[in-house]
C-alpha cells in the first residue's frame, strides 16, 4: 500500500517544505514535520494501519504547529486593527 511506504511520506514532507518557502507564515511547516516523522517511523519498521498513520500525522502536525506558534508567535504589526469606520465621516 502506498500510504505505508516511507519515501512517500518523506516526499510529501519535502513538497510541503517547498510550499512553506513559497507561502511563508509557518502554515505548511507543521505538516511537513508531521510527514517527515511518520516517514521516519515507517522507515524504522514501525508498521501501523492507515487510520493510525493518519492520526499520528495529524497529532504530530498539530503539536508542531502549536510549538511553532509559541516559539515564533505572531509578529507585532502583522495584523492591523482599525477603530474608525470610513463611513462615519
Amino acid at each position: 500500500m502506498l500510504w505505508s511506504t516511507w519515501w512517500v511520506w518523506v516526499a510529501g514532507a519535502i513538497a510541503l517544505g517547498i510550499f512553506e518557502m513559497l507561502a511563508p507564515g509557518f502554515i505548511f511547516l507543521g505538516f511537513a514535520v508531521g510527514a517527515a516523522v511518520v516517514g521516519l517511523l515507517l522507515f524504522l519498521g514501525i508498521a501501523l494501519s492507515l487510520p493510525w498513520v493518519l492520526v499520528l500525522f495529524a497529532a504530530i502536525s498539530l503539536v508542531t504547529w502549536l510549538i511553532l506558534r509559541q516559539v515564533i508567535g505572531v509578529r507585532k504589526g502583522q495584523s492591523k486593527r482599525i477603530d474608525v469606520d470610513i463611513n462615519e465621516h
